[in-house]
This record gives structure tokens, sequence and C-alpha cells, in this order.
């Protein structure tokens, strides 16, 4: 069921929307991809660009129940917001360790605006428990094809780059600031793949505007 939705999902994409893809992720191990968020249509997008199933957490109140179940034999770890879940949390560690793809999408929801949020730390946490590489993604034109209110999609060019393994390690990995940090690289990796703005710019400028 999950190569027929990725065939049926790839094929729509590049004939609706020009779908393509820029480097790959490693064919074998366990690894996290972390990717900027814009849109519904990031999941659908970045599972068909790559060539190996894919994990994917995602908040837990997005379906109703008769699809949940579905959704969760496909791949989706429902997370719950406001406080650390740690049973989404166990699960993707469970499957990096098996060497699984699991993907995550460190800014924690949507972008309102399509430009990128700083990254939470949930990303950092899972890297410090399963010493995995984290590879980078960036999404391109989904913003445009459904951003986030928006009812119907619109016809746009649509892109997701993957960059290079990032590979972390320290002494002291089971901590808040490893974890902030962890997330700070990979949001200005993304950032730097899709030639945007990384979110601490956003912020500075928003500090300066302020004063």
């Amino acid at each position: 069921m999950y190569a027929i939705l990725w065939v049926l999902a790839r094929t729509v994409a590049r004939l609706c929307f020009g779908f393509r893809v820029v480097g790959s992720v490693p064919k074998q191990g366990g690894l996290l991809v972390a990717a900027n968020h814009a849109s519904y249509f990031d999941i659908p997008l970045l599972g068909c660009g790559m060539f190996r199933r894919a994990w994917y957490l995602g908040r837990s109140d997005l379906f109703v129940p008769g699809i949940k179940g579905i959704l969760q034999w496909l791949g989706w770890i429902p997370l719950k917001l406001g406080r650390l879940d740690r049973k989404a949390f166990d699960r993707a560690i469970a499957l990096i360790k098996a060497g699984k793809v699991v993907v995550i999408f460190p800014e924690g929801g949507r972008s309102l605006d399509g430009r990128l949020r700083n990254g939470k730390s949930g990303l950092g946490m899972i890297v410090a428990q399963t010493g995995c590489p984290v590879v980078p993604a960036y999404l391109k034109g989904t913003f445009g094809v459904l951003p986030a209110g928006a009812t119907r999609p619109r016809f746009h060019p649509v892109s997701v780059s993957f960059g290079a393994p990032l590979s972390f390690s320290g002494e002291h990995t089971q901590t808040k600031a490893f974890y902030q940090e962890v997330s700070r690289l990979v949001m200005e990796r993304i950032a730097a793949l899709g030639g945007v703005a990384p979110p601490t710019h956003h912020a500075s400028a928003g500090a300066r505007n302020a004063e």
C-alpha cells in the first residue's frame, strides 16, 4: 500500500506541480530527516522524494479516528502537543535504532507566512538518545500550493532538496543546551538549502524593529 501511494503521489506531483528532487537520503541506516513545514502537502511530497519508506512525527489532532488507524499503519506517529509525548518519541527512537527513517518537522507546526521558524528541542532529544545522523531537507513551493487557511490547492512549482547528513557528538548530549544547539544548526542548514533567511535572522530583525 505504501509503495502504491508513493508512486501515485510522485506521479501527481510531477504532472501537477513540476515536482523535482535535489539530493537524496542515505540508502541504509537509521536516521532523521528534518524539514521545514509550511503546508499539509509537505508530508506526501517529502515522502515521494525519498526512495526509502519513512515514518512521520505529526500532531495527533489532525485526523478523525477512522482515518487515524490507517495513517498510523502507513507510518504516521501521532504526537501530542503542549508537553513531551514520551510514547511518540519512544516510537521514533525505536524505529531509528532499528535502521528506519523518521521524519520530523523541527518547527513544531506549519509556518503561517512561509518563513522558517525556530526549531524545538525534540529534534535534539532524539539525536541524543540515538546518535543518528540528521538529513536536512527544504521543501520549496508548498506554501504556494496550500498555505495555512487555504481550502483548495493551487498549481505552483514544488521541489525538495536534501542536504548532506549531519552528525552530532559531545560529552553533554543529554542537556537542554545540546538539544537547542542541534535544532539551531539543523534549521540553519535547512535555510541554506532553500537559500532563505534562517529563523534567527527573523528574530533579530523583529527585535530591531521593536527597538
